[in-house]
């Protein structure tokens, strides 16, 4: 702490207040499709407290996707050599793929104060859970299984088989919905992105 003596023979501090932000874990998670990546982009783009934690996979790289901003692409070696070192905060196996999440710069980010948001599947949301029981989970989902479908086939980064895997897996993780704090029916974006941030705000004011 500094002090300023003034002229009056007072003292009077000068100390610039310390950060008091508390950092958590914003997770959303839900089926492929539910529209989870719209959600993350917007509350990073309207909450400046709000970092998108990249996850790392050993799928192959889409067209439009960027390494080290989608995701971190690895082969299956680096991947398992990399969770055996403890490099990540959970994994998953996902249609064949792996996935996890970067544990260091999940907690340099909450130790900073920021919210860290992730997005992932609903095999990577039960991992979190158990192993940050603290964190805020959100579970996305769509209207309907027709509405599912449409959106898995309109992105077109797909084939069909693993548009039908992934709609094969889809009720099973909806039955899922129940184990998270809070639920988002994204049936309309506007409302969506409304009541994601709605949950921002009152867990940032909670803290």
């Amino acid at each position: 702490m500094t002090a300023t003596l003034m002229e009056s023979g007072t003292m009077t501090n000068t100390a610039q207040p310390a950060n008091t932000a508390v950092g958590f874990l914003l997770v959303l998670t839900g089926p492929s499709g539910a529209g989870k990546g719209t959600l993350v982009e917007h509350i990073v783009k309207q909450r400046p407290d709000c970092v998108f934690s990249v996850s790392a996979t050993t799928r192959p790289k889409r067209s439009t996707e960027v390494e080290g901003r989608d995701y971190y692409f690895l082969s299956q070696d680096e991947f398992l050599q990399r969770e055996a070192q403890g490099w990540f905060l959970e994994t998953a196996e996902v249609h064949g793929h792996l996935y996890g999440t970067p544990v260091g710069a999940v907690d340099e980010h909450v130790r900073e104060g920021k919210v860290v948001v992730l997005d992932v599947d609903v095999q990577g949301g039960a991992s979190v859970r158990r192993v940050r029981p603290d964190a805020v989970t959100v579970f996305v989902y769509p209207p309907s299984l027709d509405a599912l479908r449409a959106r898995l086939e309109s992105r077109g980064t797909d084939s069909p088989e693993v548009i039908e895997t992934r709609l094969l897996n889809a009720p099973g993780e909806l039955a899922q919905m129940s184990n998270y704090r809070y639920v988002i029916m994204n049936d309309d974006l506007q409302r969506a992105v409304a009541a994601l941030l709605a949950i921002h705000d009152g867990e940032r004011a909670h803290r």
